[in-house]
């Protein structure tokens, strides 16, 4: 007798990335030399989290009796605010924008897929994608399809992404397009505003047949050689044009990954839509989480607002991104040497090396102690594990690996 529903009963028993992870946390705590760029948390040079300290004094901060209770379901009105300011820093879209809390990013995708596609449709989204957004389609009863991601001069492709949204609208009457930018997982590949006035023309063209919404992912947006604001400032002419969503996470941005805490951001220029979306993600909220984490809400919601506190935190953080930064130079310098095939890489916490046998090329760096994850014809590299003194030994082991 199989209890678990039909659907249900193959699902695989652990994420692959968070299996290699700990293949290699294993083997380098046995005494191995291991290199682990698997999974996306910055470390510093010793190999440790690195967390920045004036978050953990604003969760230090929160009163017992708050961190206890019962979060407001959509969220604390003062962290919804300090997350739609962070986003828009003063832009007019602020007085259009609505948000509720979600479980880190990975909720407000969550609500995304199932607040604007019906079941069985089709969520859109680059050729390279960050692994969990089939997974989260798949358990929401959706499906996912990409679009090539890099033309033949190695810039995102627009004229695919033209013909496939023609296809999802033709198919099922609406789209759903995630877009993750700036510092693209797993490629590193940041939209310029040549690919966004090629992508707001697409949408605006595309608008008369049907429902778009664009959501962009800006969870390592902070890591971004741009301001973050400005590296989306010219999406924000598709909101006549469309939905614009934005899915916000403090994991990355504030080294919090284990706090959980997100919101899913939505532009709506029109009051009565506003409320409309409003209740039924509020709704979703309650009929899923209910209510996200209280005290990390809080804490947040403070280190946003207070300029104090929110200035030590960025000059943390700033530390933190020129570390990574001398990894990505390092990086640039060393793979474009070896001849190794990846996109424009100039922030963020991965790279992609193109290769033909990703499965094969991964595993034969297994062997010599160096974890990478395989994807789709390529290589994911996170350099944001990877300290700047393993990068020669990292990109050796890549270039032989990938022409064996």
């Amino acid at each position: 007798m199989e209890f678990l529903i039909p659907s249900r009963t193959a699902r695989p028993a652990d994420d692959p990335i968070f299996a290699l992870n700990a293949e290699a946390q294993a083997r380098k705590k046995s005494g191995e030399p291991v290199i682990n760029a698997t999974v996306g948390v910055l470390l510093d040079d010793d190999g440790k989290l690195a967390v920045i300290g004036a978050v953990v004094e604003a969760l230090r901060s929160v009163p017992p009796e708050v961190g206890a209770a019962y979060a407001p379901i959509a969220g604390p009105p003062a962290f919804l605010q300090g997350v739609i300011d962070d986003l828009f820093a003063g832009r007019p879209e602020a007085s259009f924008a609505t948000a509720v809390a979600t479980p880190g990013g990975s909720g407000a995708l969550r609500h995304a897929i199932t607040t604007f596609l019906e079941p069985q449709q089709m969520l859109l989204t680059t050729g390279f994608y960050w692994s969990p957004y089939k997974t989260l389609a798949d358990e929401a009863d959706r499906t996912l399809a990409t679009f090539r991601m890099f033309d033949d001069k190695g810039r995102l492709d627009v004229a695919d992404f033209e013909r496939k949204l023609a296809g999802v609208l033709d198919a099922q009457g609406r789209a759903l397009v995630f877009l993750n930018t700036p510092c693209h997982n797993p490629t590193g590949y940041s939209l310029d505003e040549q690919d966004w006035n090629g992508i707001v023309d697409v949408v605006g063209r595309a608008a008369a047949r049907g429902p778009i919404t664009v959501l962009l992912d800006v969870a390592y947006g902070r890591y971004a050689k741009q301001n973050l604001t400005d590296t989306f400032a010219p999406a924000l002419r598709l909101t006549d044009k469309a939905m614009v969503l934005f899915a916000w996470s403090a994991s990355k941005s504030f080294t919090q990954y284990g706090l959980r805490v997100g919101s899913l951001v939505a532009l709506c220029p029109d009051e009565g839509e506003r409320t409309r979306v409003q209740n039924a993600l509020s709704y979703a909220s309650r009929g899923t989480w209910s209510n996200c984490n209280a005290a990390g809400m809080n804490a947040i919601a403070r280190v946003l607002a207070a300029p104090d506190l929110r200035a030590s935190v960025d000059q943390e953080r700033a530390t933190y991104k020129d570390l990574l930064d001398r990894r990505v130079e390092r990086w640039n310098t060393l793979a474009t040497t070896a001849g190794l095939g990846y996109p424009r890489y100039d922030g963020g916490f991965f790279t992609t090396v193109f290769c033909e046998d990703a499965p094969g090329a991964a595993a034969r760096l297994r062997q010599e102690g160096i974890f990478v994850v395989p994807v789709q014809g390529a290589l994911r590299v996170g350099i944001c594990s990877v300290p700047e003194r393993d990068i020669e030994r990292l990109v050796d082991g890549i270039r032989r690996a990938t022409n064996p």
